[in-house]
């Protein structure tokens, strides 16, 4: 389903920072997702356990300590050694969890000396699939992001215990009885639960489902299902196949940022509040946006700003005027990546107010590409030409405020790579600076 042009790894779909803390939970591929994104860290990498880890997993790590104090740590020398696995004590066949003491100690030891520290926080006893029991999951309130892990394995089957951790409460969230076939809705029901998927995550962690195993077509069919539902809930949806270090798609929210500030002075009149099909140029832009999914929708007004904000009053979306409009567009891109700070969203599609002929099609194709790969620009090209509109990946938002003077986006095309997304439409090259090309753009559209 998925044509990469470039593999991503763990570590770039879970946007990790330079020293993460995270916590993984779930099922189907829990410590498999831990040890991998451990080994792409920049060493040393610190792991631990909220929960009991069994014994066969001790050799993952370079290197385990026991410890029920600090000294131990205090003591370790680093050394060509990537990951050190802490636990508690060995009982039998698993390892104990350290105490709540020690993981607070230990937190703010990997913090001070910039460490990476990743937490299994919950057991699923080798399963796909799973729900969790009263004191289940123990996360750890100072985590900065919690991975919920879903084995897509496990979609298709029978609801036993065979398949689900604890499958008579996931049966009783999901209202099917044991032998039920467990499908994409009801696992969905699960992860969206605050009893379940959602349970104990602390408010200020980002929350990523990585949907595993998604080791064919159908698993990945399902899983591209799953995100939409999950995406109100989760800032991240990762679909992978860890067992084969694939990510096939990192699906995140997408703003629309609309650019309505301009003056129009060449048109002669507010191009914003031209007609198109018995609607405003604004309105029919931000309702296109609408029913593409993007969100959250930021209109930029300038000029006429009073008349272009009525034009969209019946369409939820957000409005940000640009005291600086006359400066050009550069500073409406500047008002729209601000407005979108302290926001998680994976990146941003900039609309033109004087493109009513885009199509939801255009801005979902330059979603799923951008989905693909996290890739930092994404246009459509039509006849060997770049055209409008464009995705920018939030790692480009930085270099977007600091853009100067009258210029859009193509700015900073020289600094990261740009992916095109072929697209035979000509009418995304046409924009209207005159009336001449107002009165084109009407003709060619009832053609």
């Amino acid at each position: 389903m998925y044509n990469l042009t470039m593999t991503l790894s763990i570590a770039q779909a879970l946007r990790v920072d330079y020293s993460p803390c995270i916590a993984f939970v779930g099922a189907g591929g829990k410590t498999t997702a831990m040890f991998q994104l451990a080994r792409q860290l920049t060493p040393p990498v610190i792991v631990t356990a909220t929960s009991h880890l069994g014994v066969w997993q001790l050799g993952l790590a370079d290197q385990h300590i026991t410890a029920a104090t600090p000294e131990p740590i205090e003591k370790l020398e680093y050394g060509s050694s990537a990951i050190t696995l802490v636990t508690g004590e060995i009982d039998g066949d698993r390892t104990k969890p350290i105490d709540d003491e020690l993981m607070l100690w230990l937190h703010q030891y990997c913090s001070d000396h910039s460490i990476p520290l990743l937490i299994e926080a919950d057991g699923a006893k080798q399963k796909p699939l799973k729900a969790w029991a009263e004191h289940e999951p123990p996360i750890p309130s100072f985590v900065k992001q919690v991975v919920q892990v879903v084995g897509l394995s496990g979609l298709g089957k029978p609801l036993t215990e065979d398949v689900v951790h604890r499958s008579e409460r996931f049966a009783g969230i999901t209202g099917l009885e044991t032998g039920n076939t467990i499908t994409a809705d009801a696992l969905a029901k699960v992860l969206t639960s605050k009893q379940a998927g959602l349970k104990n995550i602390p408010s200020e962690a980002r929350r990523t489902v990585l949907l595993n195993q998604a080791d064919t077509p159908d698993q990945q069919s399902a899983a591209k299902g799953l995100a939409q539902s999950l995406l109100p809930f989760y800032q991240t949806v990762v679909i992978s196949s860890l067992n084969e270090h694939m990510i096939h798609a990192v699906h995140e929210p997408v703003a629309g940022i609309i650019l309505a500030a301009g003056g129009s002075s060449r048109f002669g009149k507010a191009k914003q509040l031209l007609d198109w099909h018995g609607q405003p140029f604004v309105h029919a832009v931000a309702k296109t946006a609408l029913m593409s999914g993007l969100a959250p929708i930021v209109m930029i007004t300038g000029s006429d700003a009073q008349a272009v904000e009525s034009a969209v009053h019946d369409i939820h979306i957000e409005i940000a005027f640009n005291r600086d409009w006359k400066s050009g567009q550069g500073t409406s891109i500047k008002e729209g990546i601000t407005s979108l700070l302290g926001k998680w969203v994976g990146g941003a599609i900039f609309l033109l107010a004087d493109q009513p002929q885009v199509t939801s099609s255009v801005l979902r194709a330059l979603m799923e590409k951008h989905a693909e790969g996290l890739f930092p620009i994404v246009a459509p090209m039509v006849m060997d030409q770049r055209a409008n509109p464009v995705l920018f990946d939030r790692c480009t938002f930085n270099d977007l405020l600091n853009i100067e003077g009258d210029v859009g986006g193509r700015a900073i095309f020289h600094k990261h790579r740009v992916e095109y997304v072929p697209w035979n439409d000509d009418r995304l090259l046409l924009d209207v600076d005159t009336p001449e090309m107002y009165q084109r753009l009407i003709s060619d559209d009832t053609l």
